[in-house]
């Protein structure tokens, strides 16, 4: 069915309408305003408009517009790949997963760096602490038998210190991100942390009454956290990058690098959200 005419100065040699114009009369033979295509997908109006349009500069990039271009497909019951595929076409070919791909793949190919042993160099420090405390004692109880007791001789306070400095292990940083996420969560409120830990990531987040809190790109280290008194809704443009702590627990496999995710969490466990 083809409704109107394609937008004039378009020349395609197999008169096929553009992508937007697709998406418009699909959505218009299925009897959807734009309203409720934004309210089934999340995808905010303005941006439903310009895809209509044939503009996908409020995507964020080519990545994403590819995924807003299957959800919109999806809603008004049409087939996405075609749309994918001329959409590929028109814009010079399929595009790498995230403009931070080839950093996630590098860190992949590259082995880790040798991290220092801290186990081995704490035995290692007790046994020479305990070594030379013994040797001491060792040689004053040989050359002057009761005074090699003598406080000014040894000095008790030396090996404890020394002993539980030793002992003591680094600190473990995600256990330290774990515990800061889950101290001070109310527990009549949905509260989310997310991090864009393995690169960035564009973002959005809205409270229980639809309400964006945040909106836009996160750069690769920074954090956000959100909380209401009903759920928050966030869609993340890529899912791979990110930690997220959902009321104080770490939610894993958020998702793969490069991928759309849209995820509702509500007060309680983050598998009841």
């Amino acid at each position: 069915m083809s409704i109107g005419n394609s937008p004039e100065g378009d020349d395609r040699p197999d008169d096929r309408p553009s992508v937007g114009r697709s998406l418009q009369q699909a959505r218009i033979h299925a009897g959807l305003t734009v309203d409720e295509v934004s309210s089934s997908t999340r995808v905010r109006i303005p941006i439903i408009h310009a895809i209509e349009q044939d503009d996908f500069s409020r995507c964020g990039g080519r990545v994403y517009a590819r995924g807003h271009i299957r959800t919109l497909a999806r809603a008004v019951g049409v087939d996405a790949e075609p749309l994918v595929a001329q959409y590929d076409a028109e814009h010079g070919g399929r595009p790498v997963p995230t403009p931070a791909a080839p950093m996630f793949e590098a860190e992949r190919i590259r082995p880790e760096p040798r991290r220092p042993n801290w186990t081995a160099a704490m035995v290692a420090a007790i046994v020479a602490v305990v070594g030379f405390v013994g040797f001491t004692l060792f040689n004053g109880g040989a050359k002057g038998g009761p005074e090699a007791a003598d406080p000014a001789t040894v000095k008790p306070s030396v090996a404890p210190s020394a002993k539980k400095k030793a002992q003591e292990k680094p600190t473990d940083p995600k256990a330290e991100a774990s515990a800061s996420a889950i101290a001070g969560v109310p527990a009549n409120k949905v509260t989310v942390k997310l991090t864009a830990e393995n690169g960035q990531t564009w973002m959005s987040a809205k409270d229980g009454n639809g309400k964006i809190l945040d909106e836009g790109v996160l750069e690769r280290g920074a954090s956000r956290t959100f909380t209401d008194n009903k759920r928050i809704d966030l869609v993340l443009g890529n899912a791979g990058a990110v930690q997220l702590f959902v009321n104080g627990k770490e939610v894993k496999n958020v998702g793969a690098d490069g991928q759309v995710q849209r995820l509702t969490y509500t007060r309680g466990d983050p598998s009841n959200g």
